[in-house]
């Protein structure tokens, strides 16, 4: 890293001009020749250059001139900015299957295939850890060992589990229900019965018991007494 800021001579008009510091000092904090900078106080050198305040460039502060200003054997230190590190967004690394479990991904996808035909390969490799080449092996009957596969669950497998199978077979059913334009199926489950029905029979019944009815119960206790 540079010991002297940046565009130094432009810096150094900014100083001769706003500051009481001398010229060996704005040339030790600048980098350039004492005779350098009387010239460009003369109007001899950089005439046409444009002065920048390094104080609103944060490579000089405020207390450092006003140090300098005071002690002509004073050297200003330029700030040195912290470099910035910025962490990398890591990519999420693959899931990783145990070795004595990938042998049975093929059973796995197998299984996935015949019972959720809906899931996509893309799915499907996501949730089981392994690769569309693979499947696309098994889905058309062309995988080295077919004959010989024996669809699975492949939670019972330990290769995922049934909260993960669960949310890929709603996805996958929500995705293709869209496609087709048809509504997502709802959940059933119990119901609240309508006020009406509840409150109707009820009123049904006081409107069913006429005063006569009423009276009438009255005077076949008085017979039978």
């Amino acid at each position: 890293m540079s010991d002297y800021p940046l565009m130094p001579k432009a810096t150094a008009v900014w100083l001769i001009d706003n500051t009481a510091l001398t010229f060996d000092q704005i040339s030790d904090f600048c980098g350039l020749h004492p005779l350098e900078v009387k010239g460009i106080a003369d109007g001899d050198v950089a005439a046409s250059v444009r002065g920048i305040n390094p104080i609103t460039t944060n490579q000089l502060t405020r207390d450092e001139i006003e140090k300098a200003e005071a002690d002509e054997k004073y050297r200003m230190k330029l700030i040195r900015k912290k470099p910035v590190i910025i962490n990398k967004k890591t990519k999420k690394a693959p899931r990783y299957t145990p070795l004595s479990k990938r042998q049975n991904r093929p059973d796995a996808i197998a299984w996935v295939i015949r019972h959720h035909p809906e899931i996509s390969d893309a799915q499907i490799s996501k949730l089981l850890g392994t690769t569309k080449t693979t499947i696309t092996a098994i889905r058309d009957r062309s995988h080295w060992n077919f004959s010989n596969l024996e669809p699975r669950d492949p939670v019972g497998l330990g290769l995922c589990t049934q909260i993960d199978l669960d949310n890929v077979v709603k996805k996958a059913a929500a995705k293709k229900a869209k496609k087709e334009g048809l509504k997502p199926a709802e959940e059933e489950g119990p119901t609240l019965m309508a006020t009406d029905d509840i409150i109707a029979p009820k009123e049904e019944a006081k409107k069913s018991v006429s005063a006569s009815d009423v009276f009438a119960n009255f005077s076949s206790d008085e017979n039978s007494d």
